[in-house]
């Protein structure tokens, strides 16, 4: 049984010090749906968490570490819990990552608790595992050409409030592409991101736990 102890931080400060002080190698998990899978709209070029793989791995110099995606295109929140020890207990990791409620936001209105209730419980099993760090995302925004999913941002704002009530990190990629032309970087024209969506998901990402470097080829927005 791990037996990694943090000191009174603030959420996000708890992964920057894992990443800091531990010597031994840690398991990321990421899970989520079409999204986090990185399936079809990256026409071949590296999903966020695969970008992340190679900061953390290659770049920052911890082969040892693994990262994990487990997340399935169409998936709901309902899903991952029905599945949840095939796709998350099991790995027995040290952080888990998760961007899910583009798919659960075209139940509407009418699913929103039900999405925060899910969303809770995934935090709370997170909250079980030995040692186990939660990671929550919002979405991405998506274009009005996608009329199933325009209860997205009050799905977002669960997200930030589930977040700030339980003193979870959070990485607020809606806020990010809302200040900017996102346009160009839906693969689909709608809802996916393509290579320099996950390019500025990843940036993101790197910002938020204090490793993002100019300098780095995973840090920087140009596809070669």
């Amino acid at each position: 049984m791990r037996t990694t102890a943090f000191p009174e931080v603030s959420p996000v400060q708890r992964i920057c010090a894992l990443l800091k002080d531990s010597k031994e190698p840690l398991t990321w998990l990421f899970t989520g749906d079409s999204i986090t899978h990185g399936a079809l709209h990256t026409f071949g070029w590296r999903s966020y968490t695969e970008l992340f793989a190679e900061r953390i791995r290659f770049e920052l110099r911890r082969p040892r570490d693994m990262v994990i995606n487990t997340g399935i295109s169409g998936d709901r929140t309902g899903g991952l819990l029905a599945d949840w020890e095939w796709r998350v207990a099991r790995f027995q990791p040290h952080v888990v990552s998760v961007m899910m409620g583009m798919n659960d936001c075209t139940t509407g209105a009418g699913g929103r608790e039900g999405y925060r209730k899910n969303l809770n419980e995934i935090l709370d099993r997170i909250q079980a595992l030995p040692h186990a760090i939660s990671l929550l995302h919002t979405m991405n925004p998506i274009t009005r050409l996608e009329p199933s999913r325009a209860d997205l941002p009050a799905y977002v704002e669960i997200v930030r409030d589930v977040g700030a009530r339980r003193h979870v990190p959070l990485v607020d990629h809606y806020d990010e592409w809302s200040k900017a032309n996102f346009y160009q970087w839906l693969g689909d024209g709608t809802i996916h991101p393509n290579e320099y969506g996950h390019r500025v998901f990843a940036t993101r990402i790197f910002r938020e736990l204090d490793i993002f470097d100019p300098n780095s080829f995973t840090c920087r927005l140009l596809v070669p």
